[in-house]
C-alpha cells in the first residue's frame, strides 16, 4: 500500500509539475529522466517530513548537548535541502552522469553486459526482499571502504574534513559534505551499482533507507541501542564517537589519520575489520585542528567548498 500511495504521489507530480515544466523548458527529450527525478524529491521531503516530525522531537526530549550555534545548524539545513531535494542529482545529472552513459554504452558494445549479484543465489530474485537486503549489504560494505579512505588518504581527508567540523553535531549534519566528496562518493555507488546490477527501484530504496538512517545517526541525542543492538545497527552513540575530537578520525595515541566506527548502516565491517569501538561516551565534536589550533573550516556554504578547496591544494 505504501508503494502504491508513492507511485500515485510521484506519478501526480510529474504530470501536473515536472512534466509541464520540462516542455516549457525544451527539455521534452529527458522526459524519463524527470520522472525519476520526481521520484528522488518526494523521496526527500518524506525524509525532511520525518526529520522535523519524529528525530527532533526526540533530540529536544534527550540532547546530548544544548544547542549554542544555530548559525552553524541552519548551513546544515541548507546541505539538506541540496541534497534531498534533488539539486545535487539534477546538477550531476547534466555534468557527470552524460560520461558514465558513454562509458557503460562502449562497455555494452565491447560485450561487456551487467553483473546481476543476486541471481548468484538460486530464488533470490523471485524474492524480492532478500534481494534487496544483498545489494544493501554490498552497498554498505563499498561505503564502509569509501569512508576508511576518506580518513586514510591526506587528499580525500582535506575534503572529508569539512564533514567533521560540525561542532554542533545535529540531525541536518548528514549532508555537511564538501562537493567534490559528494561528486567522489556517488560515481563510486553508481559504478559499482552498474557492475552487480541493482536495478533502479531498489538504488532509490537504499539510498533513502541510508540516508534517513544518517540522519538519525548525526541527532544530537544521547542514544544507544543496548549492548546486542549496537553491534547490529549503527547508533547515534557509535557515530557520535566517530565524530569525537582527536578519538574518531585519529589513530589512537599516533594522531593519525586512521579512527574508529566507519560503518554507515552495519557495524559488522568495524567489528571485522577491529576499527570498532563500543565505548559508552558522549564526547565534543570536531576536528582537532579546528580545537587546538583554530582553524577555519568555513561559517558559510561557499567560505566551506573554498576552504575545502585550500586544504586539497596544501594552502
Amino acid at each position: 500500500m505504501p508503494l502504491d500511495l508513492f507511485d500515485h504521489a510521484q506519478s501526480w507530480l510529474f504530470e501536473h509539475a515536472t512534466q509541464p515544466l520540462m516542455v516549457w523548458l525544451g527539455l521534452s527529450n529527458l522526459l524519463e529522466s524527470g520522472y525519476a527525478a520526481t521520484g528522488w524529491l518526494l523521496v526527500g521531503v518524506v525524509q525532511i517530513a520525518i526529520l522535523v516530525a519524529l528525530i527532533g522531537p526526540l533530540q529536544r526530549w534527550r540532547p546530548v548537548e544544548a544547542v549554542t550555534d544555530r548559525q552553524a545548524i541552519r548551513v546544515d539545513i541548507l546541505y539538506t535541502l541540496i541534497h534531498r531535494l534533488g539539486l545535487f542529482r539534477v546538477a550531476m545529472f547534466f555534468t557527470v552522469q552524460p560520461l558514465f552513459d558513454s562509458l557503460f554504452g562502449w562497455l555494452r558494445v565491447q560485450g561487456v553486459s551487467t553483473f546481476h549479484l543476486d541471481q548468484l543465489w538460486p530464488g533470490v530474485t523471485d524474492a524480492p526482499w532478500i534481494s534487496f537486503l544483498l545489494y544493501l549489504i554490498v552497498f554498505d560494505f563499498v561505503d564502509y571502504c569509501i569512508h576508511r579512505g576518506q580518513h586514510q588518504f591526506n587528499w580525500w581527508w582535506a575534503l572529508h574534513s569539512l564533514h567533521h567540523s560540525q561542532r554542533q553535531m545535529t540531525m541536518w549534519s548528514d549532508n555537511r559534505n564538501h562537493l567534490l566528496d559528494d561528486v567522489i562518493r556517488d560515481c563510486i555507488l553508481v559504478v559499482v551499482g552498474q557492475l552487480i546490477g541493482v536495478s533502479p527501484g531498489q538504488f532509490v530504496a537504499i539510498v533513502a533507507i541510508a540516508q534517513l538512517s544518517e540522519s538519525f545517526q548525526h541527532a544530537n541525542l544521547r542514544l544507544h541501542f543496548g549492548r546486542i543492538g549496537e553491534r547490529l545497527w549503527v547508533s547515534p552513540r557509535f557515530h557520535r564517537l566517530h565524530h569525537s575530537v582527536g578519538i574518531g578520525h585519529e589513530t589512537a595515541g599516533k594522531g593519525t589519520l586512521g579512527g574508529y566506527n566507519f560503518g554507515v548502516l552495519l557495524p559488522w565491517w568495524d567489528i571485522l575489520f577491529r576499527t570498532a569501538n563500543f565505548e559508552i561516551r558522549y564526547d565534543p565534536t570536531g576536528v582537532r585542528d579546528q580545537v587546538e589550533q583554530g582553524r577555519d573550516y568555513g561559517r558559510g556554504f561557499w567560505a566551506q567548498q573554498w576552504a575545502g578547496v585550500r586544504r586539497l591544494v596544501g594552502r
